[in-house]
């Protein structure tokens, strides 16, 4: 996986788990779930390039 596109998708699941969390302690449940969905993009993200990175070997 290039480092660019790991570090854009690592930061993309992280900057999900703290709108989460900011969500669950404010009591926004929209937040939550922008969260949740962009910590989904994020992993998905490194999953696609995990599998890419796979079949060029």
């Amino acid at each position: 996986m290039s480092a660019g596109k790991k570090i854009k998708h690592t930061t993309e699941t992280v900057k999900g788990k703290a709108k989460e969390a900011t969500g669950k302690a404010v009591g926004n449940e929209s937040l939550v779930v922008k969260g949740k969905a962009e910590q989904v993009k994020g992993d998905m993200g490194q999953a696609g390039q995990k599998a890419k990175d796979a079949l060029k070997h």
